[in-house]
């Protein structure tokens, strides 16, 4: 570690700061080849995602358990992992109808650094923690986001987290480094430096993306949140929304659009009302009195009517 101006300078010893040999070149090649490049270099990340899925796996159910018991999930990040996270966090609320504190984003530097780089926030370990402190509790989940796997924001907020008695997911790029601090799991991606060193928006943010999809996703799933593969829990707020929970109606019974579409209206816009209520010719109110007693599970909700 040594002096830089005003600041410290850090040392981070992870792939994603080294030089790539395959582009060496990239400031002499021409556009397409630069995107070329760059494309070859992304093949990396799907096998990189799928070497730690039973990492994954194992993340995802210990957020089924967290927020089964009323716990909350909570991604903690800086710069493109924080802004990855939150975007995640964001879209399950409209798109599986989640409670909007089932998963919350803690960046660093707040909402201003969500659309503007901010100097040394993500270096703030006290930050971190005082999120988690402020915002968190045991039987949470809190999961981190960082390329290198250091980042003290996220390093400070995992470390209260665990003293605090909930659970701790780290994400990060930097496979050859240990873990700067004990978590319940490490999902340690191997994506290799990348087609301009450092530059962790690239190969590192998309294989972030990938399994922060994955996860929230298979999360849903594990919560009843999905029909099939079919988004029964989604909020229809605009008339795109509205036309797609017709379709989804349509897709999961083989009815018509208007049977369908009076389905809906009987259910007062309830997607899993009308959907087992049209599975299993039951009322609406007892379509609904099943889908309480199966937490929501609209499989469950139809062995408890149909035994099937």
């Amino acid at each position: 570690m040594t002096s830089y101006r005003n600041g410290v300078a850090v040392r981070v010893d992870s792939p994603t700061e080294m030089r790539n040999p395959r582009t060496l070149d990239i400031d002499r090649m021409s556009t397409l080849d630069i995107l070329r490049a760059i494309n070859l270099e992304d093949h990396v990340v799907p096998d990189a995602v799928a070497a730690v899925l039973p990492e994954v796996a194992r993340a995802a159910d210990l957020a089924v358990l967290a927020l089964r018991a009323g716990g909350r999930v909570h991604y903690v990040g800086a710069g493109t992992s924080g802004r990855l996270a939150t975007l995640d966090a964001a879209e399950l609320v409209p798109t599986f109808n989640t409670p909007p504190d089932w998963f919350l984003a803690h960046h660093a530097g707040g909402q201003e650094a969500l659309v503007r780089a901010l100097e040394n926030v993500e270096d703030d370990d006290l930050g971190g923690a005082a999120q988690i402190r402020t915002h968190a509790a045991a039987g949470d989940l809190v999961l981190g986001v960082t390329a290198s796997g250091r980042t003290p924001f996220v390093v400070g907020a995992l470390r209260e987290a665990r003293a605090m008695g909930a659970s701790t997911v780290l994400v990060s790029n930097n496979p050859v480094t240990p873990s700067p601090c004990e978590v319940d799991v490490l999902i340690a991606l191997d994506t290799g430096p990348e087609a301009i060193a450092g530059s962790t928006r690239m190969k590192a943010g998309s294989s972030q993306k990938l399994v922060l999809t994955s996860f929230s996703t298979a999360v849903m799933v594990r919560l009843g949140r999905t029909y099939s593969n079919l988004m029964v829990s989604m909020r229809a707020t605009n008339a795109k929304l509205r036309g797609r929970t017709v379709r989804i109606l349509r897709e999961a019974t083989g009815l018509a659009e208007q049977e369908c579409t009076d389905a809906l209206t009987g259910s007062g816009g309830d997607l899993k009302v009308a959907l087992v209520h049209l599975l299993s010719g039951v009322t609406f109110a007892r379509a609904a009195e099943a889908l309480v007693g199966s937490d929501g599970h609209v499989r469950q909700a139809l062995v408890s009517l149909n035994g099937r």
